[in-house]
């Protein structure tokens, strides 16, 4: 979970979006404006199982969302989806 989350931050520097996946890690991802004080404005929060599911490419976002598996909050969390899947992996 930390690797590819930290992955998603090397691939998409920036500090305008937070990536949650507790109780693991947190990240700050995509270009943008950078926040540094209170709660942040574009947050992306999701469990452990699904982030991993998201980042193989194995679920969407939209379906994560619709499932509420994945929190987006403000008007720049939905950007990550541009980022995902980090890995491909084929169904089994």
């Amino acid at each position: 979970v930390r690797l590819t989350a930290r992955s998603l931050a090397e691939a998409a520097p920036g500090a305008s979006v937070d990536l949650r996946v507790p109780p693991f890690v947190a990240v700050q991802c995509i270009a943008g404006p950078r926040h540094t004080r209170g709660t942040p404005p574009n947050v992306v929060e999701t469990d452990p199982r699904s982030w991993l599911l998201l980042a193989a490419g194995l679920l969407s976002t939209a379906e994560a969302t619709a499932a509420a598996k994945l929190r987006l909050s403000g008007s720049r969390a939905a950007e990550i989806a541009g980022w995902l899947p980090l890995v491909k992996l084929d169904a089994c």
